[in-house]
């Protein structure tokens, strides 16, 4: 009996010094030069000709060969996209989760995804959470990124959610760079902004190197999108016309969309 509890007692002693010996399993990432969420404006201020031009814009820029070169000459060559829709301040939908991008065929795959989801359009705009939404989705992303970078697309300031400013800086503070393409193809009405380009360079848009490319013309909007795209994917620095960099002090009124929504209902 004695010689028998002695031997489990070692046996146990040894699978014991087993577990604390044994090499932990390390978790295998995949090493990419971008993380890149593109965050899609899908108020109702959009309409079905401008989210159709906005979809087609994306598309084109994945099928765009300057893309596919541009990913390719990057120090790993191979990028991690995802595509999301947002609206109000509970209204933020992944479309297409991360996919990683390191050759034509799946670039190619990407954009049909891209055009073949069907469009829908939802009420407010709270680009403060889509900022929130968007942050979250790096800590899902089974990938080790040499940038993390929101794109957000929108035409229209924050006017539900948390203020927007509060959002960027918490996204500044992780890292991520914000960049931005403020659509202004019509006429402001009584929710929208005259310089939503101000607006979005002072509110929206920060971290090195961040940048907008503001779409004042419905003909401008599919190249600006697979301009900006590329420049995001290449890691440049903006040399173009319409595009501007953070450099000055905020000068818009980042809740003016928040008080545009109060004094319609007050009024």
């Amino acid at each position: 009996m004695v010689r028998s509890g002695c031997m489990r007692f070692v046996a146990g002693l040894f699978l014991v010094l087993g577990l604390f010996s044994a090499p932990p399993k390390a978790k295998a990432q995949t090493e990419i030069d971008l993380a890149l969420v593109l965050a899609v404006d899908i108020s109702f201020s959009m309409d079905t000709e401008e989210q159709a031009l906005q979809r087609e814009g994306f598309a084109q820029a994945f099928r765009s060969p300057l893309v596919h070169e541009a990913i390719r000459a990057g120090l790993v060559g191979r990028i991690a996209v995802t595509y999301v829709e947002w609206a109000g301040a509970s209204d933020q939908k992944v479309i297409i989760p991360w996919t990683v991008l390191d050759n034509s065929e799946s670039l190619m795959a990407f954009a049909d995804r891209i055009s073949s989801t069907p469009l829908s359009r939802a009420q407010r705009t709270s680009i403060s959470s889509a900022i929130d939404f968007s942050s979250k989705l790096f800590d899902e992303l089974d990938a080790t990124a040499t940038r993390q970078v929101i794109d957000v697309s929108g035409d229209g300031p924050n006017n539900q959610g948390r203020g927007v400013e509060q959002a960027r800086d918490d996204a500044l503070a992780k890292g991520i760079i914000i960049n931005g393409l403020p659509i202004m193809l019509r006429k402001p009405g009584y929710l929208d902004i005259p310089e939503l380009d101000i607006y979005y360079r002072d509110c929206v848009i920060g971290g090195q190197g961040s940048f907008m490319v503001p779409v004042r013309e419905r003909d401008q909007f599919i190249n600006a999108i697979k301009t900006k795209i590329l420049l995001e994917v290449a890691n440049l620095t903006p040399q173009i016309p319409r595009i501007e960099r953070i450099q000055n002090p905020p000068r818009a009124n980042c809740l003016t969309g928040e008080m545009q929504w109060r004094d319609r209902w007050n009024n």
